[in-house]
């Protein structure tokens, strides 16, 4: 058994990490806040024009643009969203278990564009086809940021290079949820459910050229968006894990407790039963 020394400076030990745990579960809450804000800020934008793609596309029925040329899959690129740090508890493990799943299904290559650190390290060291890669894009990435990423994978289906493009994000649901999702950004296809434009738009020149300058657009906001969710996500689990850490440390610290204050009890009783057997010894001298 470990000696009352030993016992009191794994509890130090034990206790301080606890502090780190309960001060960075404090930052990523005070984060979590910043970063929910940015999310619902961003949503409006990205619904609406959802439903002026969705208005644009029945107009223009018959409109032909590379982004909306539909093909047989025979090479798929996939855009992972990570963070770029971790103590996420299984958030980024989930993303990247679902892109590794889906560039195994199939049967065809699968060419991966990654924004984010984890999930550019974790693809590498699988030694799957990184082509381009976002990192350290920080807490609050500008779209400016993460568009190097975005061209390149449009520019491989433009050209033909590849026949679809997904998005893998972790979806934001609650504090308390986040979901590794799945998302086809192309070829182009406004969700059927998207709610209908505020009011029916009149287009100048026409609806198919406006259409042909949104199409790029449309693509760029959809994984923006997924960035800012996977931040809000990134925040909460970290919130999570942080909470469960502490909590864990907290468990740590009376276990040891209880521990060192047996093994300090059992010194006292040791120590008085050498006093009383030398004293006896005395008295019988």
């Amino acid at each position: 058994m470990p000696s009352l020394r030993d016992l009191r400076r794994r509890i130090r030990t034990v206790a301080n990490t606890q502090k780190i745990t309960k001060a960075m579960e404090l930052v990523a809450a005070s984060k979590l806040r910043r970063a929910q804000e940015r999310m619902q800020n961003a949503r409006p934008y990205a619904d609406e024009l959802t439903g002026v793609m969705a208005q644009l596309m029945g107009r223009s029925s018959g409109r032909e643009h590379p982004f909306l040329a539909v093909r047989p899959v025979t090479h798929r690129c996939l855009l992972l969203v990570t963070s770029d740090r971790g103590l996420v508890g299984g958030l980024n493990s989930n993303s990247v278990r679902l892109a590794l799943r889906e560039s195994a299904a199939g049967g065809v290559p699968v060419e991966v564009v990654t924004i984010g650190r984890r999930g550019r390290d974790t693809m590498r060291r699988m030694g799957r086809n990184l082509i381009a890669d976002v990192s350290n894009y920080g807490d609050r990435p500008m779209l400016s940021t993460i568009l190097p990423a975005i061209s390149v994978a449009m520019e491989r289906y433009e050209q033909g290079e590849c026949d679809q493009v997904d998005l893998i994000y972790a979806r934001f649901i609650s504090n308390g949820r986040q979901e590794a999702t799945l998302q086809r950004l192309l070829p182009v296809d406004p969700p059927a459910d998207a709610a209908p434009a505020a009011a029916d738009f009149e287009y100048e020149p026409d609806s198919a050229e406006v259409l042909d300058a949104l199409l790029p657009r449309y693509v760029e906001a959809q994984v923006y968006r997924a960035v800012l969710e996977n931040l809000a996500s990134e925040q909460a689990a970290r919130v999570m894990a942080m909470h469960n850490a502490a909590e864990n440390a907290g468990e740590v610290i009376e276990s040891l407790t209880l521990t060192a204050n047996k093994e300090r009890q059992s010194s006292i009783t040791t120590e008085l039963m050498e006093v009383v057997s030398g004293s006896t010894a005395l008295d019988e001298a």
